[in-house]
């Protein structure tokens, strides 16, 4: 118990400090299905952030993604598509220092609810060791959550990928800075 109370605590700052905070930009972890809802929600929630740039991580094919943002009105200008991700560590990993760099403290988390808690580990870990917090915002799905079992396993290799700078996973993809 002695090791959980300060573990606790920390979770309970971290969530009353995130409701604080004002994210700076949005943050869409890739990998939703052939129907695209993770592009769809994030370009009807980018309509309520007007100002806000918008970094995808992976997902659909490029042209794809562009599409469903300019039908939805979302100027493309926005959008920060980055396709070096291999799975969810490194959907982080790769962009996070992209985002501090721009001087990013805060961002909306999107991705599928089922596979939010994994996000929001692996965000706390990595996006945390660059003092980056983050809002999630679940996309509805109809989809049971995640095994925890990945949710350990890709917290270990987030803080593994903050002590080493390795991730465990393959080669990273190539990167597409969309429409510059």
């Amino acid at each position: 118990m002695a090791f959980a109370l300060p573990l606790l605590v920390w979770w309970g700052y971290k969530e009353v400090e995130s409701q604080f905070v004002q994210p700076q930009a949005v943050l869409v972890l890739g990998g939703s299905t052939k129907y695209m809802e993770r592009e769809k929600f994030t370009a009807d929630f980018a309509r309520k952030h007007p100002d806000l740039p918008i970094w995808i991580s992976g997902g659909s094919p490029p042209r794809y993604t562009q599409k469903v943002f300019a039908k939805a009105g979302i100027d493309t200008n926005r959008l920060h598509m980055d396709y070096e991700a291999v799975d969810t560590v490194t959907n982080f990993t790769t962009l996070v220092d992209d985002l501090q760099a721009r001087g990013i403290k805060s961002v909306y988390l999107i991705t599928s609810d089922f596979h939010m808690r994994r996000a929001r580990i692996i965000g706390e870990i990595v996006l945390g060791s660059r003092g980056i917090n983050f809002k999630a915002v679940p996309v509805p799905s109809e989809k049971s959550s995640e095994p925890i079992e990945k949710s350990f396993r890709d917290g270990a290799r987030a803080i593994f990928w903050v002590a080493t700078g390795y991730t465990g996973a393959d080669e990273p993809k190539h990167r597409v800075d969309a429409l510059k």
